[in-house]
C-alpha cells in the first residue's frame, strides 16, 4: 500500500503529524504532498524540522489567491503528480481548497480517497470552508468521522454506513505529541513575563470577523469589557489582516489587550495550555482548548465543533455584547468535562484501517 498525504497549511500539517509518524513507525510506503497554500514550502521547512517530520517529497508552491484561481493551480498540480507518482490512496485532512483539489484530482483518477476529520458541518453555506468539506465528504471512499455527531451528519446526507469510521480526531495525537516536543524548546510564558492561569489568550483571523468594522469592533470592546472586569491581560498573538484592519478601521487596542507577533506552533500550544481562558474564532484552538481543559469562548456565531459545546468546554458568544457574559461564565466553571474527541490514538486507529 502507497499513501500520498496532501496538504498545504499548517493546521493540516499539525493534524496529519501524527499519521505521518504513524506511517514511519509501522513502515509504511507514503509520501507528502506540499500545495503551498498559505506559504511556500521554504518557509513550512522549519515548521516541518520543529515538529521532527520528514520533508514533502513534492511542492507546488501554489501561494495565496482568489479561491477560483487557487483551487485550479492546485488542481492541475496534484493530478500531474498522481500521474506520475500513483498511492493506492489519497488522504486529506479538514476543509482547506487543498482538501477540495486533493480529493478533486484523486477522484477524477479513480484513486480511493480518505478524508480525516470528515463529517464537520457548521450549517453555514457562507463559508467556503463548508463548501469545501461537503464536497470531499461526497467524493471520499474512506470517511474518518472525529464524533458520532459527525458521523450521524453524513448519514442524514445519504453517505453509506460503511465508507464512515468513527475514529477520534487526530488533534488530540497532535496536541499531546506535539506539547511534549515543545518542552525541548523556548518557554513562551518566560519569555513573555507571564504566570500560568493568569492571563487569557486570544485569536481572531476569520474574514468574515477582522473585515467587519462592527464585528471586529464588537470584538476589541468584548476584550475592554473583560479586562476591566477580571483584571488579568489578554495576550492577542495578531495576524498581520488583523493588525492592518485594526488600523483602517481607526481602532486603538483596548487597555489590558496585549497585541504581540503571531508564535509559532509550539509556543502557541504553550500558551494556550497555560491560559486561564481562550477566546477564538479559530474552530482548531476550540478543539485545543477542549483536549487541553482550558475553557473557551468562541467569537463566532456558530461552531462546526458542536461536541465543544455539548461537553461544556465552549460557549459560542459572537461578536458582541455577549463575549463578557460568556467569559463570566465560563470562569465559574470547572474544567472537568469529557475530551469528545478521543485518547490520542485517532492516528493508530485510522492506518489499521487503511490496512
Amino acid at each position: 500500500m502507497k499513501i500520498a498525504i496532501i496538504l498545504g497549511t499548517r493546521p493540516e500539517i499539525i493534524k496529519m503529524s501524527p499519521i505521518i509518524r504513524e506511517c514511519e513507525k509501522q513502515g509504511i510506503e507514503y509520501y507528502i504532498l506540499h500545495t503551498g497554500q498559505h506559504y511556500s514550502y521554504e518557509m513550512d521547512k522549519i515548521f516541518f524540522e520543529q515538529l521532527k517530520l520528514p520533508q514533502a517529497k513534492y511542492n507546488l508552491d501554489i501561494g495565496s489567491g482568489l479561491h477560483g484561481k487557487q483551487t485550479a493551480k492546485m488542481l492541475t498540480g496534484i493530478e500531474e503528480i498522481l500521474i506520475k507518482d500513483r498511492p493506492d490512496i489519497v488522504l486529506v485532512q479538514g476543509d482547506t481548497n487543498t482538501v477540495l483539489a486533493g480529493a478533486l484530482a484523486a477522484s477524477k483518477l479513480n484513486i480511493k480517497i480518505g478524508h480525516v476529520e470528515a463529517g464537520l458541518r457548521s450549517f453555514d453555506r457562507t463559508m467556503p470552508e463548508e463548501t469545501n468539506r461537503i464536497i470531499a465528504d461526497h467524493t471520499s471512499d474512506y470517511l474518518f468521522a472525529p464524533t458520532e455527531t459527525s458521523r450521524k451528519y453524513l448519514l442524514n446526507e445519504g453517505i453509506p454506513h460503511n465508507k464512515i469510521f468513527v475514529t477520534g480526531n487526530t488533534v488530540v495525537d497532535a496536541a499531546y505529541q506535539n506539547l511534549e516536543i515543545s518542552k525541548n524548546g523556548a518557554d513562551i510564558l518566560e519569555e513573555l513575563g507571564l504566570t500560568e492561569k493568569e492571563y487569557f489568550a486570544a485569536t481572531a483571523h476569520r474574514a468574515e470577523n477582522v473585515d467587519s468594522k462592527e464585528r471586529l469592533g464588537g470584538i476589541l470592546n468584548g476584550f475592554s469589557q473583560i479586562y476591566k472586569e477580571f483584571g488579568l491581560p489578554i495576550i492577542f498573538p495578531a495576524h498581520p489582516r488583523t493588525v492592518k484592519m485594526i488600523g483602517e478601521f481607526g481602532f486603538k487596542v483596548p487597555e489590558g489587550t496585549r497585541l504581540i507577533e503571531p508564535l509559532g506552533y509550539l509556543e502557541f500550544l504553550q500558551l494556550e495550555n497555560g491560559a486561564k481562558l481562550i477566546l477564538t474564532d479559530s474552530g482548531g484552538v476550540q478543539e485545543e482548548s477542549c483536549i487541553l481543559k482550558v475553557p473557551c469562548v468562541t467569537l463566532r456565531n456558530n461552531t462546526e465543533r458542536p461536541e465543544t459545546v455539548d461537553v461544556g468546554a465552549n460557549l459560542i458568544a459572537g461578536c458582541g455584547e455577549n463575549i463578557t457574559e460568556c467569559a463570566r461564565k465560563m470562569m465559574e466553571l470547572n474544567s472537568e468535562w469529557e475530551n469528545p474527541y478521543g485518547n490520542g490514538n485517532t492516528s493508530k486507529i485510522i492506518v489499521k484501517q487503511l490496512i
